[in-house]
């Protein structure tokens, strides 16, 4: 006869799956509730408020080839590139492809690259509507429509979408598709509508204000000094009053974040601490609780909890990209990647605990 578990075995294998139970409805509610953008022809300016589109670029001449050309097809009323003291000629580049382009000043103490590149932008945009979107963000055909529809059917002073991911290398496969399974299997889309400024989350890919909601908290002067600037901001906004909503980008918005492995475990080392609100020792549980659910199974004597836990964990990410619309077998393949996963995501963990963080080179202090 088979040995019974012991007590904390038992333990183990149903805290872990009532983990992945919480998870698994969470993505659930998300699939039927989740607002996906539909691209939609661009209203004619008299039917539509102002609209400046404006990215903060420091040293993205690989990428705006690729997606500044979209964003300038959108029919906005400006498109400005602030171009953030580059050395790769990111700004003669934009001004050859059509943009408008300013000078970033110098970093004022106190402040991080991306909110002060952000705030001098939305201080030179005119627009009522004032979208802030990365170099890396590729806008498809009908992108700006469907960001104007959403904005005035949710009545929202801030849309932040999540781009699909693309174009990913084999080595960005490992991490960075995780982005979306973190804003999916842990935040119901319904609790953003929840006053609690802690039910928010912000994704600085592409987000989209009102004008006037943007001056009334004060822009990202707020958020000078924040790594998980664009989530600070959301919940700032929220907390005055202001409405949120997030859209997944399917086949409107698409993003190629990171280029390789190593690309990736620098990005989430960057983000991981902040995330895990700047506490060491969560970070520290958060990996081993994740080795416990996602790896530790598959070196266990397979019983039928251990199977479950198994399955499970190899369903959750393919799932995830059905949600956002990433359907290629390669896609659906990557929950074959969930037991190596926390395995891979080691190196950002450990760049997470250092008591600095290295980005676009310049160096910030983690608290």
């Amino acid at each position: 006869m088979p040995r019974p578990p012991s007590r904390l075995l038992s333990l183990y294998l149903g805290t872990a799956a009532a983990f992945l139970a919480v998870k698994g409805a969470v993505l659930l509610t998300n699939a039927l509730t989740f607002p996906r953008l539909h691209p939609r022809e661009t209203p004619a300016a008299s039917l539509r408020p102002r609209v400046s589109l404006l990215v903060p670029a420091r040293d993205e001449a690989h990428n705006l080839p690729r997606t500044l050309p979209g964003l300038l097809a959108q029919g906005a009323d400006e498109v400005i590139v602030l171009d953030d003291q580059s050395s790769d000629g990111t700004a003669e580049l934009a001004r050859a492809l059509g943009a408008s382009v300013i000078r970033g000043q110098p970093l004022p103490e106190g402040w991080y690259g991306k909110p002060w590149a952000c705030q001098q932008l939305g201080e030179a945009a005119s627009g009522d509507v004032l979208i802030f979107t990365d170099a890396d963000v590729a806008w498809k055909p009908g992108a700006l429509g469907a960001i104007l529809h959403e904005l005035d059917d949710k009545h929202a002073d801030l849309l932040s979408v999540l781009p699909r991911p693309e174009r990913l290398t084999l080595g960005a496969r490992f991490l960075t598709p995780l982005v979306d399974a973190v804003v999916l299997c842990y935040l119901p889309y319904p609790m953003v509508s929840w006053p609690q400024p802690s039910l928010s989350t912000g994704n600085g890919q592409l987000m989209a204000f009102r004008c006037a909601a943007f001056k009334r908290v004060g822009g990202y002067s707020g958020v000078r000094a924040q790594i998980l600037e664009d989530t600070q901001l959301a919940r700032r906004l929220k907390g005055q009053g202001g409405r949120l909503t997030l859209a997944l980008g399917a086949s409107a918005v698409g993003v190629t974040m990171y280029g390789s492995y190593l690309a990736s475990v620098t990005g989430f080392g960057k983000n991981s601490l902040a995330i895990h609100l700047h506490s060491r020792p969560l970070l520290i549980l958060s990996g081993l609780w994740h080795l416990a659910v996602y790896t530790l199974p598959w070196l266990l004597p397979g019983g039928r909890a251990v199977l479950g836990l198994r399955l499970a964990g190899l369903l959750e990410r393919s799932l995830v990209n059905l949600v956002t619309g990433r359907r290629h077998p390669l896609d659906l393949a990557e929950g074959l990647l969930a037991p190596f996963t926390p395995l891979l995501a080691l190196p950002a963990y450990r760049r997470a605990l250092r008591r600095q963080v290295t980005w676009k080179g310049r160096t910030y202090p983690q608290k």
